[in-house]
């Protein structure tokens, strides 16, 4: 028979010697848990003693009690009487954050419109882990600033009204897309509402775009491959752990799904946490809320330590592996899947031209492209955006781009950043806050509505341009030369022996 609690016996396991907490309603002892939790056991002692359902439903997904707690680590459930004293801290409670109602999706007009009704519709949390990005978020408003310098140079007398389309071919021409846009892996989707990762998938279902779901996806692979309709391609992202047992655990779930999951991405941009301070200071603060509203002394901090694992960044990466290289991450991947892997974070042409020179030397690792990308200024500040890099390969080895697919992401606002990537030879384009932001304007369809946005100034500007199709764009319909001064200048610092001809002529 279930063992049935009061509010006021779970109240009493609050330390480190004995902590429970409840989750939907059941009680559970994780006291053997706490030195092993991925942010650290700080975060579960706020919580200890009272129910953390609406804490732990966001960023965790089903399955997450089961793969960590031993069935013993289950108690029993807590008197649904005595529950409403759970919900809310010890002490005095903490004020609720008010929210006016979301504005109706067709007034917003743009990506600044969807962010800010976003904003007045999430948490603070949410806001500050979606918002921040590395130190100074140099980066991060350099992705944007790039494609603000690039000017377009549309050509007339072209009949735009017959034989319109946007799509195009992925991994070496294996898919066909309908649109080069797609969602780049966004983490933690149901922080910001409920329909989470699935919400995504629904809203971009329409366009027949592609997302790449997130290693620290809400919810689980499974989840939200049933919400992809049939013939929607799916990717999966790998951030490999140092337990590499987890990662081809993982994989193999993967590979169970590969009517819905097409291709792997190995992100490669973060070997170590970086420094996000919104997403920090908002940590600390929620700490110090729930010090300041716990009623025993001994729960606040007393060490005056700055803690490691403020923000929602830093606990997601628990467990990341650093070690990984060419020569053994890749085999090893290609071992346990044989799915076309693409590597992302490629920030040089160095880079860029390796993982073309790896994918000629050994075709049985199934590397098919990269994604040039800095994390969106999350990782390393004053990295260069995705157009410095594509600039660079044009530059040193454009050989790369008949080799392998070239995508981006990253500061992305605006159809026309779109259409300026694919002039540089990108494939394909991700956004990712933009998808974010957009569930938290409306869920599902606040998705949709940043794509048929973003979609709708795809076709104009291609249509102002000229160009008739993405075959048909190129460099001739950009003028890059005030971007051009920023890119690296030296020499290329690339081995050709044994791989290709002679280097082709630069692109630029």
């Amino acid at each position: 028979m279930t063992k049935v609690f009061t509010a006021e016996e779970v109240a009493k396991h609050t330390s480190a010697d004995s902590c429970w907490v409840v989750l939907h309603g059941h009680v559970y002892d994780v006291t053997n848990f706490l030195p092993h939790h991925p942010g650290g056991s700080k975060i579960i002692l706020q919580l200890s003693g009272r129910d953390a359902t609406a804490e732990f439903d966001p960023i965790h997904p089903p399955g997450t009690l089961e793969e960590h707690l031993k069935p013993e680590a289950k108690l029993g459930v807590v008197d649904p009487e005595s529950l409403k004293k759970l919900h809310a801290p010890r002490g005095k409670p903490i004020q609720e954050e008010h929210r006016p109602p979301p504005p109706p999706l067709d007034t917003l007009l743009n990506m600044d419109d969807i962010e800010a009704a976003a904003k007045t519709q999430i948490s603070k949390k949410c806001w500050a882990y979606y918002y921040s990005a590395a130190d100074d978020l140099y980066s991060k408003s350099l992705n944007n600033l790039a494609y603000r310098q690039i000017l377009l140079r549309p050509r007339v007398f072209v009949d735009v009204t017959r034989h319109f389309s946007t799509s195009t071919t992925i991994l070496g021409g294996r898919y066909r897309l309908p649109t080069p846009l797609y969602v780049s892996p966004a983490a933690m989707a149901r922080l910001a509402h409920p329909d989470g990762e699935a919400g995504i998938q629904r809203g971009i279902s329409r366009f027949g775009a592609l997302q790449i779901v997130s290693h620290n996806a809400s919810m689980t692979p499974e989840q939200i491959a049933a919400a992809a309709p049939e013939g929607q391609i799916l990717g999966w992202q790998i951030y490999v752990q140092t337990d590499r047992a987890k990662s081809e655990r993982m994989l193999q779930r993967i590979n169970a799904m590969k009517d819905k999951y097409r291709f792997i991405v190995l992100t490669l941009d973060a070997p170590v946490p970086s420094k996000r301070e919104h997403d920090e200071r908002a940590g600390i603060e929620a700490r110090l809320a729930f010090e300041s509203a716990a009623s025993s002394p001994a729960s606040q901090s007393q060490s005056g330590k700055p803690d490691p694992n403020a923000g929602v960044g830093k606990q997601l990466f628990f467990g990341t592996a650093a070690d990984l290289t060419w020569t053994t991450t890749l085999p090893w991947l290609s071992q346990h899947t044989d799915l076309p892997i693409v590597l992302k974070g490629v920030q040089t042409h160095e880079d860029a031209f390796l993982a073309a020179r790896y994918s000629r030397a050994h075709p049985e690792w199934n590397l098919a492209g990269v994604i040039l990308s800095n994390h969106g200024g999350r990782s390393l500040d004053t990295a260069p955006p995705a157009v410095h890099t594509l600039l660079e390969i044009r530059k040193y080895c454009p050989e790369v781009f008949e080799t392998i697919d070239v995508w981006v992401d990253g500061g992305v606002r605006r159809g026309t950043d779109v259409v300026k990537a694919l002039c540089l030879g990108a494939k394909a384009v991700g956004v990712g806050r933009a998808a974010l932001w957009g569930l938290g304007a409306g869920g599902e369809r606040g998705v949709g509505r940043v794509f048929e946005i973003l979609q709708g100034e795809i076709e104009t500007c291609m249509k102002m341009l000229g160009a008739r199709s993405l075959s048909e764009l190129g460099p001739r319909f950009i003028n890059t030369r005030a971007v051009e001064r920023d890119i690296f200048d030296g020499d290329s610092g690339l081995d050709r022996s044994g791989l290709w001809e002679p280097p082709s002529k630069s692109k630029l």
